[in-house]
């Protein structure tokens, strides 16, 4: 299946590395602008979402594999939400919405990870609050089931939710969400493949140009990077592809 004309693999090739980069240097794997972009670029439904949760694998674990080094993750922190997410993302991966529908849950979706880059979401750290473990189990819970039903990693939604309750601070919330990412990816994943799916071909063709801005934005994000006018632009083009999901 031809996904791209030639003219256009120059232009994808470097807006999925800058995806990559962004997300990574926050912690995140990157699913909503991977899939915002193949909307854009006018993919198959079908190869969205295995190709968000595969470069989600990859792109998550480089990143977290940055913020543990520099000692911001906190197991304690994490597992209440991964214990409740890792189920319900696998039986999410099981799940197979209708085009129209997947589509605007996406659209939705695209529209909060939008207005997170733009800063609306960004939620200025708090005073160390206890957490609240029957809070965190549903929250993971719900996150995960729409993480392996969209084909993204969750973390776009669970790192504002960890500074808004006061949880986390900024680095440890992209510590956890990267990993929270991984697990829900693998878990979706692995739904996806034992419904009697697979992975196309096309969608590994993605993963060395993702690893490449992981690795950068995981290097970066990971110390004091910041890029408030990419961050705005990738926001841009993620509202467009939203709308465009929500509104043929």
């Amino acid at each position: 299946m031809q996904l791209l004309t030639s003219e256009n693999i120059i232009l994808f090739s470097f807006a999925l590395i800058v995806i990559a980069f962004l997300y990574s240097s926050v912690g995140h794997g990157g699913a909503s602008g991977y899939l915002a972009l193949m909307t854009i670029f006018a993919f198959p439904v079908a190869i969205m979402k295995p190709s968000a949760l595969l470069l989600n694998l990859f792109v998550s674990s480089i990143s977290f594999l940055f913020y543990y080094r520099m000692n911001y993750f906190k197991p304690k922190l994490f597992y209440p939400f991964a214990i409740a997410s890792v189920p319900a993302a696998f039986i999410g991966g099981f799940i197979t919405l209708d085009n129209t529908i997947y589509k605007v849950i996406l659209g939705i979706v695209l529209v909060f990870a939008a207005l997170r880059l733009f800063g609306i979401f960004n939620f200025k750290e708090k005073e160390a609050v206890q957490i609240k473990l029957p809070f965190a189990l549903a929250i993971g819970f719900v996150i995960g089931l729409l993480s392996g039903m969209l084909g993204i990693g969750g973390g776009i939604i669970l790192s504002p939710i960890l500074l808004f309750l006061g949880w986390a601070s900024v680095k440890e919330s992209a510590a956890i969400s990267s990993l929270f990412i991984f697990v829900n990816s693998f878990a979706g994943m692995l739904g996806f493949l034992l419904g009697g799916k697979i992975i196309p071909i096309e969608s590994f063709y993605l993963v060395p140009i993702a690893v490449i801005g992981g690795m950068l934005g995981g290097f970066y994000g990971s110390g004091y990077f910041s890029n408030k006018t990419l961050k705005i632009v990738l926001g841009t083009v993620i509202l467009m592809a939203s709308i465009k999901l929500i509104f043929p």
